[in-house]
C-alpha cells in the first residue's frame, strides 16, 4: 500500500525511494511506516532533503511564530491577571471598566485586520510583522506607567491596533510553506503557545506579585507588564531575521536555493498560488464565491463562544469564594494547560485523518457538554470545576477553521489573505460589543446567561462545519466533472 502525495500515517508498507542527495537506485524495499507516523506527519516518498527542509521551517519559522503568538497573548492575559492583582483598587476602577478595556482593545483590532492584510501582500512580512511586535511592546511598557483607568482604554486601543496583525499573517505564511498534511498540527502548536502565554502569565503574576511588589514604589501589576515587555523586546528583533517571508521571494539566511526551489515545487504540487499583482479584482473574486462568507461566520461564532479574554469565569468564581491572588493565578493555569493539550492533540487527530470537519464536530460538541453543565450551575462542584476547564478543548476550532480556509483557498493567494483577514476581523468586530451583553462582569460568578449564549453557539459552530464540509464535497465533486470533460476531449 502506498501513501497519498501528502503523505498519510495510516499506511501498511511503502515503497522506500533512496535520498535525492545522493545517486543511488531506487531502493525496491518495503518498510512498516513508524510509530510516530500516527503522530506526526510522514511521507515515505520525502527525501532527506525535504525532511531537512521541513526541520528547518519548524526551527525557524514555526517557532518565530510561537514565540510571537506568546508574547501577544502573554500581553492579553496580563491585563486580566493585572486586573484581580491590584490595578482595579490601585486605578479606583467599578463598573464594566475592564469590559470597557476590553472593548478599547477589540476596536483598534478589527481597525487594523483588512488594512494590514492588504499591506502583507506588498511589504514583506519578516519587516511588517517584528515592526508592529515592537510598537506592541513599548506600549506594554507604557501601560506600567498608566495613572487611570482612561489611560489604559487608551493604551489598550493602539496596543490592539499594532497586534491585529499577527494571527491572520502567521496563518497565511504558515498555510504559504506547509502542505495540508503538516498545516493542520502546526497551526494547533501556534495556537497552543497562547495556552502557553495563558500559563506563564499566572505563574509570572504570582511571582511578580510576592518578588517585586512594592519594589521602588511600583506595584506587582505595574511589574507584570515591565517584565512582559522585557520578554517580548528580543522575541521583535529575532522576527526580522527568522521570518522568512514567501517562497516566491524569501531571503531566509537558513535557506539555500535547493530549499527555495524546493518549497516553490511543493506548493506547485498542492495547487497553492503564489501572490499575484494585487488589483479590484480580488474584490470580485472574494465576494462571489462561498468562502468568505462560511468561513467568516464560524470564526464570528467561533470568537464570540466565551467571554472576552479579560473575564475569566474561573477566576472570578474563585475571587467570590475569597480564593487568594496567588492561588487564582496559579490554579488558573490548568485552563490554559488543558488548551495547550487539547488543542495540539485535536490539530494532530485532524491532519491523520485528513479531515478537518469532524475533528471540529468532536470539538464543539465537547464545548457543548461543557457549556451546558455551567448554565445549569446547580451541579456537585466537581463537575463544575471539569467544565471550566474542559471548555477550553474547543479551542482548537479556532487554528483548524484557518488551516482549513487557507486549503480551500489555496489556489488564490490574494483572496486567502484577504479572507483570513475578515474571518478574524470579523470575529473581533461582534467581540468588541458582544461580549459587554453575554458576560459583563457585574454578573460574576454566575453568568447564566452567557453559559446557555455558549452552549448556543457550540451547536452552530457545528452546523456550520457541517455546511462548509457539504459546500466543499460539491466543489470537488464539480473539479471532477470538469477534469473529466477536459480529458474526454483531448
Amino acid at each position: 500500500m502506498s501513501t497519498d502525495k501528502d503523505g498519510h500515517g495510516l499506511v501498511e508498507t511503502v515503497a522506500i525511494k533512496s535520498d535525492s542527495d545522493s545517486n543511488d537506485a531506487v531502493l525496491n524495499e518495503y518498510k512498516k511506516a513508524p510509530w510516530w507516523s500516527y503522530i506526526w506527519d510522514y511521507d515515505p516518498d520525502r527525501t532527506r532533503t525535504e525532511r531537512k527542509f521541513i526541520q528547518k521551517l519548524d526551527v525557524f519559522l514555526l517557532t518565530i511564530f510561537c514565540f510571537g503568538y506568546f508574547i501577544k497573548n502573554l500581553d492579553q492575559t496580563n491585563i486580566g491577571n493585572a486586573y484581580i492583582s491590584g490595578m482595579k483598587e490601585d486605578l479606583k476602577m467599578n463598573g464594566n471598566e475592564l469590559n470597557l478595556i476590553d472593548v478599547a482593545w477589540t476596536t483598534g483590532y478589527v481597525i487594523g485586520q483588512l488594512p494590514s492584510q492588504l499591506i502583507l501582500t506588498k511589504v514583506r512580512p519578516s519587516i511588517w510583522i517584528p515592526s508592529c511586535e515592537l510598537v506592541w511592546t513599548i506600549l506594554t511598557f507604557c501601560l506600567a506607567a498608566a495613572k487611570t483607568s482612561n489611560h489604559v482604554i487608551a493604551i489598550r486601543f493602539f496596543v490592539g491596533l499594532v497586534e491585529s496583525i499577527f494571527y491572520p499573517a502567521a496563518l497565511f505564511l504558515l498555510g504559504s510553506w506547509y502542505k495540508p498534511s503538516e498545516l493542520g498540527k502546526r497551526a494547533g502548536i501556534l495556537h497552543a503557545s497562547s495556552a502557553g502565554a495563558g500559563m506563564f502569565s499566572g505563574y509570572l503574576q504570582a511571582a511578580v506579585y510576592k518578588g517585586l511588589n512594592g519594589v521602588h514604589g511600583k506595584a506587582g501589576w505595574q511589574w507584570l507588564f515591565i517584565m512582559d515587555g522585557v520578554i517580548s523586546l528580543p522575541i521583535c528583533i529575532a522576527g526580522y531575521f527568522l521570518i522568512p517571508d514567501l517562497p516566491e521571494n524569501t531571503r531566509a539566511f537558513y535557506l539555500n536555493e535547493d530549499d527555495r526551489n524546493l518549497a516553490r515545487k511543493r506548493m506547485d504540487d498542492i495547487g497553492r498560488a503564489p501572490r499575484r499583482k494585487l488589483g479590484w479584482s480580488i474584490l470580485k473574486r472574494v465576494f462571489t464565491r462561498w468562502h468568505v462568507y462560511a468561513f467568516a461566520l464560524l470564526y464570528i461564532v467561533f470568537i464570540n463562544t466565551a467571554s472576552s479574554g479579560s473575564v475569566v469565569p474561573l477566576a472570578l468564581w474563585m475571587k467570590s469564594n475569597h480564593w487568594g491572588v496567588t492561588d487564582i493565578n496559579v490554579i488558573g493555569t490548568g485552563l490554559s494547560a488543558v488548551q495547550l493539550v487539547t488543542t495540539v492533540s485535536f490539530a494532530i487527530l485532524s491532519d491523520f485523518l485528513r479531515q478537518r470537519a469532524p475533528v471540529m464536530v468532536l470539538a464543539a460538541f465537547l464545548g457543548f457538554l461543557c457549556s451546558l453543565f455551567l448554565t445549569i450551575w446547580n451541579i456537585p462542584d466537581g463537575l463544575k470545576w471539569f467544565s471550566f476547564f474542559m471548555t477550553r478543548g474547543a479551542v482548537v476550532l479556532g487554528p483548524l477553521s484557518m488551516s482549513w480556509a487557507n486549503e480551500v483557498m489555496g489556489n488564490d493567494a490574494e483572496e486567502r489573505a484577504l479572507v483570513l483577514g475578515i474571518m478574524n476581523a470579523g470575529g473581533y468586530a461582534f467581540a468588541a460589543w458582544l461580549p459587554l451583553l453575554t458576560y459583563p462582569v457585574k454578573e460574576a460568578p454566575v453568568f447564566r446567561k452567557g453559559f446557555a449564549w455558549s452552549t448556543a453557539s457550540f451547536i452552530m459552530q457545528g452546523l456550520v462545519v457541517g455546511g462548509i464540509a457539504l459546500l466543499e464535497r460539491r466543489d470537488k465533486r464539480r473539479k471532477g466533472r470538469r477534469e473529466e470533460v477536459v480529458v474526454t476531449e483531448d
